[in-house]
């Protein structure tokens, strides 16, 4: 359970970076452009949810989360239910892993939708004002995600990820199924949503799950 909290923050902390000097498409130029508005700090809401053995052992938690750039990541639960095991080593310790990944510009790097990290191919439509664009690791690791990107055409803005991680995060998992929704919120691009899903050796079906309720951004309200 301490991997799987692990890999939940690699995928929390998953970015866009800035195209190295290699061909791409303008659509992809405009994606890797730095965001006029960056995400500098926040104050969000979110519900977390995990579970394991198929359903039987489930976890909620309400929480505040605040991103400062002088205090860094902080969080203050609200409420929990469930299975305190789960609590305690797969809610809790994301939150813990995610204060730290904060600090660490490594792991940003290493899990960044970046030409580094992966090949970007077969662009195509996706009904009309979204785009869908294969992604493909350039080396397996468990922060990273074979599977696509769903972008919105007018704007370039990054809507989904979905995919499987490319490596397995322990013997025991045989496959992590990602999606992580993204929107602008307050005019700044921000997670709204994530969701995973792995099958585990023994204990069955594992899933976790979290959503983003946005109060401040930058420093400014959020109706």
């Amino acid at each position: 359970m301490r991997r799987q909290a692990a890999v939940i923050v690699g995928l929390l902390a998953l970015a866009v970076a800035p195209a190295l000097a290699q061909h791409t498409t303008p659509l992809l130029d405009r994606f890797f452009a730095p965001d006029a508005r960056p995400l500098v700090g926040y104050r969000a809401f979110r519900h977390m949810t995990a579970s394991t053995r198929g359903g039987k052992m489930i976890a909620s938690m309400d929480v505040w989360t605040s991103l400062d750039p002088q205090r860094g990541f902080t969080y203050e639960i609200t409420a929990m239910d469930g299975s305190a095991i789960i609590q305690k080593h797969v809610l809790i310790k994301a939150l813990q892993a995610e204060q730290d990944a904060v600090q660490s510009a490594s792991n940003k790097a290493q899990s960044a939708l970046s030409i580094a990290n992966y090949e970007f191919s077969d662009i195509s439509p996706l009904g009309a004002r979204m785009v869908r664009v294969n992604v493909k690791p350039r080396r397996s690791h468990v922060m990273l995600i074979n599977g696509h990107l769903v972008i919105e055409s007018d704007s370039a803005d990054l809507v989904r990820v979905e995919g499987e991680l490319s490596k397995r995060p322990s013997l025991w998992t045989r496959r992590v199924h990602v999606v992580r929704e993204y929107d602008r919120v307050g005019g700044v691009h921000v997670p709204i949503s994530m969701k995973s899903t792995a099958d585990v050796l023994i204990v069955g079906t594992s899933s976790f799950s979290m959503d983003y309720k946005y109060t401040e951004i930058n420093g400014k309200p959020v109706s």
